[in-house]
């Protein structure tokens, strides 16, 4: 590959003996430029490896051309040489300064010129075969680091997956709760970082799960207040089984397992924490997966109507679910309406009954915790 180099001089002859002189080895192609402001347009579209520009020009003096190219994107180790007849101490220490490399004197046919000019060629094309190996190196890491965080993922997922089918699931709701809580994230306007982690960790909510006998997870209809206790251990297991990574995302997933069972209220477990104590994370993850919960079909009950479910979410925001977490998930109703449309038979007719006993009934045979008398519907 031939060394780029861009010469600025407001002399056509000065740019006419420079070019012919630099190409003269066949190892240089020179782009000239008589206006140095039409040259820095030129550089911010165009890679060079090499400058030369005059010193003394109209509109702008090569001084403040070299500031100028300095602070273009990926021009601050581009050698730049000023060709100049005026090399006294504060010139040179003042173009120095600006970010010159080296000095060529004006006389056409000097043999320091020609020496500087070859040590010049071959330092642009040094450089240039450097920032392409940097280059080189960067997305070689970058690949790899994409790599890395695509098998992480992968793990998260698989053991999420594992996880829910000891609920007679096909693993269809840890992928719905995670578009659920990556829709909410995204409407409450949280940074677009933790919008993506908190869609992949959301997954991981009900890892507990694994260490629930089966007696009790796939048990029909009420469970006994000791049953209810050995379920509601599953948030403290979920965030020990994730605790002490040094994963970000499994940070993440631990805070979201020991919290998605708190309530607004104070009211939920195991910490009985209250509105803004929960971790953001975990009360968008506790809308997502007690609607999820609610309109699918389980072992020990039937799937609810999208609008019953959605009128449950409305009535008990600012009690079991943080408000503006509710308000998120209801703006975007036309793509959860998408997202459950896969799993729900009739998904959004409204039903015909009173709300009150389609909640009772929910409670009765709905969700985890609402197969207790006492507990209402959550996942």
């Amino acid at each position: 590959m031939l060394t780029q180099a861009l010469l600025v001089d407001d002399s056509r002859s000065v740019l006419n003996f420079l070019k012919r002189h630099i190409e003269a080895d066949g190892l240089v192609e020179a782009t000239t430029f008589l206006d140095p402001v039409e040259a820095l347009a030129c550089a911010q579209e165009r890679v060079f490896d090499l400058v030369l520009v005059d010193y003394e020009m109209p509109h702008m003096d090569g001084i403040s051309f070299i500031r100028s190219f300095r602070r273009l994107a990926g021009c601050a180790d581009i050698p730049i040489a000023m060709i100049t007849s005026r090399q006294t101490d504060d010139v040179k220490m003042e173009a120095l300064q600006a970010g010159a490399t080296d000095f060529l004197p004006k006389a056409p046919q000097s043999l320091e010129m020609t020496v500087r000019l070859r040590n010049l060629i071959q330092l642009g094309a040094a450089v240039r075969k450097l920032n392409d190996r940097a280059a080189h190196l960067a997305s070689e890491v970058a690949a790899a680091t994409r790599k890395l965080g695509e098998r992480e993922e992968e793990i998260i997922l698989r053991l999420a997956l594992a996880v829910e089918y000891r609920d007679n699931d096909t693993g269809e709701h840890t992928l719905r709760v995670a578009k659920y809580s990556r829709i909410i994230a995204d409407q409450l306007g949280l940074p677009a970082r933790l919008c993506r982690d908190i869609y992949l960790a959301a997954p991981l909510h009900d890892v507990g799960k694994v260490a629930i006998p089966d007696k009790i997870l796939l048990k029909p209809g009420k469970l006994t207040d000791e049953e209810m206790a050995v379920i509601r251990m599953h948030a403290t297991i979920g965030e020990r089984i994730l605790a002490d990574s040094s994963c970000e995302l499994i940070q993440l997933g631990a805070q979201i397992a020991a919290g998605h069972h708190e309530r607004w209220d104070g009211a939920g477990y195991p910490n009985g924490l209250k509105a803004h104590e929960i971790p953001v994370a975990a009360r968008v993850v506790a809308v997502a997966d007690v609607f999820d919960a609610l309109t699918t079909r389980r072992p020990y009950k039937e799937p609810m109507p999208l609008e019953v479910a959605r009128s449950y979410l409305a009535e008990n925001a600012g009690r079991q679910f943080d408000p503006a977490c509710v308000e998120a998930f209801l703006s975007r109703w036309d793509e959860v309406v998408e997202i459950a449309a896969g799993q729900q038979t009739a998904p959004f007719q409204r039903t015909e009954a009173p709300l009150a006993p389609v909640i009772e009934r929910a409670a009765e045979s709905g969700s985890i915790e609402g197969r207790s008398a006492e507990a209402g519907p959550t996942a």
